[in-house]
């Protein structure tokens, strides 16, 4: 027994989710359609229902600006960090060289 798993990319996951939604074909004959069990079908297909609404939400421009902001942050204070590092170096050479 050597049959290999067939693995699906998210796109052709979202293509026979969406085939499920629209019900203009049967379960039955979108698993012969794809070769995907049925079991599958409905997982997929509950997923992209579970997803669909976060799509049209503002969510995640909200969590990428968060983003943007708290990487903005970091790096201010990353460059304020090494201007006293410096700082703190030619005082130290000042005293003991």
């Amino acid at each position: 027994m050597s049959d290999k798993r067939k693995k699906y990319s998210p796109t052709e996951k979202a293509k026979i989710a969406l085939d499920a939604i629209k019900s203009e074909l049967t379960l039955a004959q979108i698993t012969t359609k794809y070769g995907v069990h049925p079991t599958q079908v409905n997982t997929w297909k509950k997923q992209a229902l579970a997803y669909l609404p976060d799509a049209f939400s503002d969510k995640n421009k909200q969590e990428a600006t968060t983003h943007e902001t708290q990487l903005a942050e970091l790096y201010e204070q990353i460059g304020r960090l090494k201007v006293e590092n410096d700082f703190l170096k030619k005082k130290c050479d000042v005293f003991h060289g």
